[in-house]
């Protein structure tokens, strides 16, 4: 009942739903671009209407009474930015006490601001969980969402995320604040 309440609300917000669900039991799904706290509600509708659980990684200081508890029931997994090797341990512990699938969302550039070097952070957890990284995305401008292509890392993180940034250039996403937006 709650699967087809999101679809049909996101359905109702004007999206589409460009596929499915990524067919591994464990990846990593970038969610690009992100300018605004409005692409976690997007990104949840879509996926739990879609019928799984995204992981979406949060900062730490969201989870306070009464929201913290919520967004753990969501699938949220709170996270200290302040220490980067912080933030790979704590995924790694959820997809450890993850029970089948563990698809865990994040948003390489790691804030809402326009950056132009992306943070590695999803590099690293993909490694240690040993899985393939997709393309997600939420287009604004299309009002388009999906799990999108899948990209399998190799040994040098910063050449993925420059040749990962290069392939969402070319696509031409619309962010929901563009000016907040930069692939280089």
């Amino acid at each position: 009942m709650w699967r087809r309440f999101c679809a049909s609300l996101l359905r109702r917000m004007g999206w589409k739903i460009v596929g499915g669900a990524a067919p591994e039991k464990v990846c990593v799904i970038l969610g690009v671009p992100h300018t605004c706290i409005a692409d976690f509600f997007v990104s949840y509708l879509f996926y739990t209407g879609i019928g799984h659980t995204a992981h979406i990684m949060i900062k730490k200081e969201f989870f306070f009474w009464p929201v913290g508890p919520i967004l753990k029931k969501l699938g949220c997994i709170p996270v200290d930015r302040s220490n980067g090797a912080t933030v790979v341990r704590s995924v790694i512990s959820a997809a450890s006490a993850a029970k089948g699938e563990f698809h865990v969302c994040i948003a390489p550039e790691g804030t809402r601001k326009p950056v132009h070097k992306w943070k590695m952070g999803y590099h690293m957890i993909a490694s240690a969980l040993g899985c393939p990284v997709y393309l997600g995305f939420f287009d604004w401008e299309k009002k388009e969402i999906g799990v999108g292509e899948r990209f399998d890392i190799s040994d040098n993180a910063r050449a993925d995320t420059d040749k990962i940034q290069s392939l969402y250039e070319e696509k031409g996403y619309g962010a929901k604040y563009p000016q907040k937006y930069c692939t280089h």
